[in-house]
C-alpha cells in the first residue's frame, strides 16, 4: 500500500475513495472497504482511502476527545491487510478545518485526489462546521460527475457496529464482544523503551511502551504477545512508584529473557484481572504483582 501525507497538489489520475478515521479499522470499517476496493476493481481504478491525523474530534476537543482504538501505524497496516492501493493522510490543523464543504469536494476529493467514485456513510458530514451532508455531497457528485454510493450500517444483533461501542466494551473487560465487533483481535502496540527497572529488582522484568495518548482501557490483564509468547501487562499510570504523566504498557512476558529494547512489540489482550491500584509500599506491590501472574499463568494453563 502507497502511503502519502502532508499538502495535495492537483492530479489527473483517478480513483475509487472511501473517507474516515477507521479507528480500530472494525467490522463496520471492513464492510466499507471490502465494498470500495470490489468497485474499484470493477472500474480498474486504484483503491483509495482519505483519513486524518489528527483525528477531527481531536483537533477540536483536545484531551476530552474520545481514546483511540489503534495507533496510526497499526491502523495502516489494517487497511493495507484489507486490500487499500494507497492511504492519504491528511493533516487535520485550522486551515483543513475552515475548508467549505463545496471547497472540500473541489480541492481535496476531485483536484487533489482525482475521485471518480466515491462511497461514505448516510450520516457523513464534512467541511467547516460540518456544512456538508449527504445530500449536499450529492449535489456536488453530480456537479462533478463523479459516482456518489452511500453505505448502511453493519449492525451487530439490533445495535450499529461502531467504535464507541468497543471503547465501551474494551472499558468493562469485555474482550470477547469487543473482538466480535472489531473482527480482530483487540491489541496495543509500540517500541520498548528503557524504563526506571524497577520490575526487574521485584523479581518480574518488563517491557515497556509508552504509549503517546491514552488508550481505551487500563488496569492488569492477561496478555499474548505472539512469538514472545505468554504474559501479563498494566496499562496505566503507575501510582506506587515513579508515577507518569503518560500511560504506560508494562509487559512481563513469562518465557522472555532477553533485553527487547529498540524492537516493536504486539501485544493482544485476553482477560482483565483487576483495576490499577496504589500499593503502600514495594513489598506490597510485589506480592500483587506475584498474584497477577500466577493468575494469567492459571488461564494459559486452562485455556491452552
Amino acid at each position: 500500500m502507497v502511503v502519502t501525507h502532508g499538502s495535495l497538489q492537483p492530479t489527473r489520475s483517478r480513483c475509487a475513495l472511501t473517507i474516515g478515521n477507521f479507528d480500530g479499522v472494525h467490522r463496520g470499517h471492513r464492510a466499507l472497504i471490502e465494498r470500495m476496493t470490489a468497485k474499484a476493481r470493477e472500474l480498474s481504478l486504484p483503491s483509495c482511502v482519505l483519513t486524518f491525523e489528527p483525528h477531527p474530534r481531536e483537533f477540536f476537543a483536545g484531551a476530552s476527545a474520545p481514546t483511540r482504538l489503534t495507533r496510526l501505524r497499526d491502523k495502516l497496516e489494517l487497511l493495507a491487510a484489507a486490500g487499500v492501493e494507497r492511504t492519504h493522510i491528511a493533516r487535520f490543523d485550522a486551515r483543513f478545518a475552515a475548508l467549505s464543504a463545496t471547497r472540500f469536494v473541489d480541492e481535496v476529493l476531485v483536484g487533489a485526489l482525482g475521485v471518480r467514485w466515491l462511497l461514505v456513510g448516510r450520516d457523513f458530514r464534512y467541511g467547516a462546521r460540518r456544512g456538508g451532508d449527504f445530500a449536499t455531497l450529492e449535489a456536488d457528485a453530480a456537479r462533478h460527475g463523479l459516482t456518489l454510493e452511500s453505505m448502511p450500517d453493519v449492525l451487530d444483533g439490533a445495535a450499529r457496529v461502531s467504535s464507541s461501542a468497543i471503547r465501551a466494551a474494551l472499558a468493562a473487560g469485555d474482550f470477547a464482544l469487543a473482538q466480535r465487533l472489531l473482527g480482530h483481535p483487540y491489541t496495543l502496540s509500540g517500541r520498548v523503551a528503557h524504563g526506571a527497572k524497577l520490575g526487574r529488582e521485584l523479581g518480574f522484568p518488563t517491557a515497556n511502551i509508552v504509549l503517546r495518548r491514552p488508550p481505551p482501557l487500563s488496569g492488569i490483564y492477561v496478555v499474548d504477545a505472539g512469538e514472545r509468547g505468554p504474559g501479563v501487562a498494566s496499562v496505566g499510570r503507575r501510582p506506587t512508584v515513579n508515577p507518569v504523566d503518560v500511560p504506560l504498557l508494562e509487559v512481563h512476558l513469562f518465557g522472555e529473557t532477553r533485553d527487547l529494547y529498540g524492537e516493536h512489540l504486539k501485544v493482544r489482550f485476553l482477560k482483565k484481572l483487576r483495576d490499577e491500584r496504589k500499593y503502600d509500599d514495594l513489598g506490597t506491590l510485589r506480592d500483587a504483582i506475584a498474584r497477577d501472574a500466577a493468575q494469567a499463568r492459571e488461564y494459559f494453563a486452562t485455556h491452552g
